[in-house]
C-alpha cells in the first residue's frame, strides 16, 4: 500500500542530496557536484524528472503506471497485475528468460516490476556504460513480452506456494483479513497477490491484455539520477516509452471508506502470540489536514522508541517488542492502521491500552516537548532518503504518484515546522476522538478466543 511519504525542505535541495550522498560515501559526496532537478520533456512528449549527477558513474532510473495496480484486476482474478510484474523480465523478444537473464547478470543490471493496490512499477539501475544494453532490454520487456508459459506457470507456483505460507503466517494473514473485511466487493478488499482460485485461473492472453490495457503514455511517471547528459537520457526514455499506447484504459474505481469499524474479528491460529491489526478512517494525502495527522501520528505510534505506544506497551509493561501507527494514503481511501504482536494471554490488555492511548491523545493532543521532539525528527531524519541515487530516483516518483509539485521538498520543512499544537489538537479530534476500528487478531487471545474465530 501507498504510505505517507515524509520530505523535508533544506536550504538547496541538491546541498541536501550532496549531505545525503555523505550518508553512503562521505569521501565521493564532498566531491559531488549533482545539478539541479529538471523536468525534462522529451521529443515524444514523455515527462521526466531528472538529477544529473556524477558523484557515481552509476544511472537510476525509477517508473510508474499509476492506477495500474492490482485494483485493475477483474474480480475473479485477483493476482494478476502481481503475475505480470513478475513475469513481464522472464523474456522478451528472442530472448527466453535464460537468456535475458544472463544479459542482465553479465552487465550487473538491475531491474524489477511490482504491482500494489495502485500502482504498477518499475525501476533499472545500471553503470553509466551499460546505458544502452539497459535501456534495451527495459524496451523489450514493455514493448515485447513474452509471457512464455513455461515462465507462467513457474511463476504461478511460486506466487501460489507463498501464499499457502501467508495463511500460517499470522502479519501476513492479518492483512489480509483487515483490507477483505474492510472493503467488501472493492478492489482493494482483493488480495494484491491474489489467492490459489483466482491465480491458478489467470491464463497467457489476460497478461497480454493486462499490459496493453494498463501501461500506457498517459498514466507514467518517470524519474530519473544519475551520470548521464539530458539529452541521451530523452533518447533512451523515448526508446522505452514512446511506442507505448498513447491512453490507459482505466477500469474506474470507486472511492471507499472502510467499512466493518467497531468489530473484532479473531483468526484461530494455533502459535503462543497473538498479532494484533487495528484500522479505521484516515485522510488523503491533499487534505489540508494531512501534515498535523502525519505530525500526530509521529508522537501517538510512528516515533518508533519515542512514541506513546511503544512507552506505554513495551517499555512500562513489557508486552510487545513492536507497536506502531501510521497512515496510509491509497489513491482512493485515507487509512489510519496500526499493529503489535504479544502473547495470547496479554493481547486483550495490549489492545486496550493502544486504545485507552489513543482516546488520550484524541482528548488532550500533545505536549510541547512531544510535538518539537516530532518537528525535530521529522525534518531531520529525511536525508535518509537520498543516501542512493536509487533512493533520490524513488522520492521524486513518489511526489510525482502524490502530485505534490516538484518544489515539494523545499517546502516541507517549512510545512512540517508550521504545524502548531492547535493544528495536532484539531486532527486528533478529527482523526481519531470519535473513531472507530476494525481490529483483526491472529492467534488464540484469551479470552476472545472463541468470540468471532474464523
Amino acid at each position: 500500500m501507498k504510505i505517507a511519504r515524509g520530505n523535508r525542505r533544506i536550504s538547496g535541495f541538491f546541498k541536501g542530496i550532496v549531505m545525503a550522498l555523505a550518508l553512503f560515501s562521505s569521501a565521493a559526496a564532498a566531491e559531488a557536484q549533482p545539478g539541479k532537478i529538471e523536468k525534462l520533456i522529451t521529443p515524444a512528449g514523455i515527462e521526466v524528472w531528472f538529477i544529473r549527477d556524477d558523484t557515481l558513474p552509476i544511472i537510476s532510473l525509477n517508473f510508474a503506471f499509476d492506477g495500474a495496480g492490482a485494483s485493475q484486476d477483474p474480480a475473479d482474478r485477483a493476482g494478476l497485475a502481481y503475475m505480470a510484474a513478475s513475469t513481464l523480465d522472464e523474456g522478451a523478444g528472442d530472448l527466453d528468460a535464460k537468456a535475458f537473464h544472463e544479459r542482465l547478470e553479465r552487465r550487473a543490471i538491475s531491474l524489477s516490476f511490482s504491482a500494489d493496490r495502485d500502482t504498477f512499477r518499475g525501476s533499472l539501475r545500471m553503470l553509466s556504460d551499460d546505458r544502452d544494453e539497459a535501456f534495451e532490454l527495459l524496451r523489450l520487456s514493455l514493448q515485447a513480452p513474452r509471457f512464455d508459459q513455461e515462465a507462467i506457470d513457474r511463476i504461478r507456483a511460486s506466487v501460489l506456494a507463498a501464499y499457502r505460507r501467508s495463511l500460517t503466517n499470522p502479519s501476513e494473514l492479518a492483512g489480509l483479513r483487515w483490507f477483505a473485511s474492510a472493503f467488501p466487493n472493492h478492489p482493494y478488499g482483493r488480495p494484491v497477490k491474489g489467492d490459489e482460485t483466482s491465480v491458478a485461473g489467470v491464463e497467457r492472453s489476460m497478461l497480454f491484455a493486462f499490459v496493453k490495457k494498463n501501461l500506457a503514455r498517459s498514466n507514467l511517471k518517470v524519474a530519473a539520477v544519475g551520470s548521464i547528459e539530458r539529452d541521451e537520457l530523452a533518447r533512451l526514455v523515448d526508446q522505452v516509452f514512446a511506442k507505448l499506447p498513447a491512453k490507459a484504459d482505466l477500469t474506474p474505481v470507486p472511492e471507499a471508506t472502510p467499512q466493518s469499524l467497531g468489530r473484532r474479528d479473531v483468526v484461530d491460529l494455533n502459535i503462543p502470540q497473538t498479532t494484533i491489526i487495528f484500522g479505521g478512517v484516515g485522510l488523503k494525502r491533499k487534505d489540508p489536514d494531512f501534515m498535523p495527522a502525519y505530525v500526530l501520528n509521529h508522537i501517538l505510534g510512528g516515533g518508533s522508541f519515542s512514541s506513546r505506544l511503544y512507552r506505554e506497551v513495551r517499555e512500562k509493561r513489557g508486552l510487545a517488542y513492536s507497536v506502531y501507527s501510521y497512515l496510509s494514503t491509497l489513491d482512493h481511501s485515507g487509512l489510519f492502521l496500526g499493529g503489535t504482536s504479544t502473547r495470547n494471554d496479554r493481547a486483550v490488555e495490549a489492545l486496550q491500552l493502544i486504545e485507552e492511548e489513543i482516546a488520550r491523545i484524541a482528548k488532550d493532543g500533545p505536549t510541547a516537548e512531544e510535538l518539537a521532539q516530532a518537528k525535530s525528527y521529522l525534518t531531520g531524519s529525511y536525508l535518509l532518503h537520498f543516501d542512493t541515487s536509487a533512493k533520490v530516483a524513488q522520492q521524486l516518483l513518489e511526489i510525482q504518484l502524490e502530485d505534490l509539485g516538484i518544489d515539494y521538498i523545499e517546502r516541507r520543512n517549512m510545512m512540517v515546522n508550521a504545524v502548531t499544537a492547535d493544528d495536532v489538537r484539531r486532527a486528533a479530534k478529527r482523526l481519531l476522538a470519535d473513531a472507530k476500528f476494525l481490529v483483526v487478531m491472529v492467534g488464540r487471545p484469551a479470552p476472545l478466543a472463541k468470540s468471532n474465530g474464523g
